[in-house]
């Protein structure tokens, strides 16, 4: 269980690292579905480091209350055990709060892709004016009082692409 708890971990920065690249390419082109997969990476990464965590706890739970052995605290002499001490330093708190920052981070992430889309759909609303249909007509001349189109009247060359001249 001790060594699912790194695997997890480097799981968990690998996903990270895909992350940061899509959240990268998603930022440079404004782009909601890069930021949405990015939102997901960064959930994934909370999810894989929440699991890293349990397992930790797990393994610490299991050789304190579980496992029989010399080496492990329910063999320990009464001694031992009323002068030892255990506390949870730096280590301990930075990884609690890194899965809190990369759970937020997903959330941040979600409400940027929706404020994207909805942005983008916003300007395609706007620009429809703009955006002018091309039917074809049913009419010979569509303009009334306009003579219909003509083709070019001049005289056409066959012999040479530079018209009649003889050079």
């Amino acid at each position: 269980m001790a060594r699912s708890t790194v695997a997890l971990f480097i799981v968990g920065f690998l996903s990270l690292f895909i992350a940061f690249w899509t959240g990268v390419v998603g930022c440079w082109k404004r782009s909601p579905g890069n930021i949405t997969a990015t939102a997901i990476l960064m959930l994934v990464t909370c999810l894989l480091s929440a699991g890293a965590m349990a397992l930790w706890h797990g393994v610490e739970f299991y050789e304190k209350e579980k496992v029989v052995g010399e080496e492990y605290y329910q063999q320990w002499p009464n001694v031992l055990k009323d002068y030892s001490s255990i506390w949870y330093d730096w280590s301990y708190i930075l990884a609690w709060l890194s899965v809190g920052v990369s759970f937020g981070s997903s959330i941040l992430f979600f409400s940027a892709a929706v404020c994207l889309s909805k942005e983008k759909r916003r300007e395609q609303q706007n620009n429809v004016q703009y955006i002018m249909p091309v039917y074809p007509q049913k009419q010979q001349y569509a303009y009334a009082g306009y003579p219909p189109p003509q083709a070019y009247p001049g005289p056409y060359y066959h012999g040479s692409q530079y018209g009649p001249y003889n050079y």
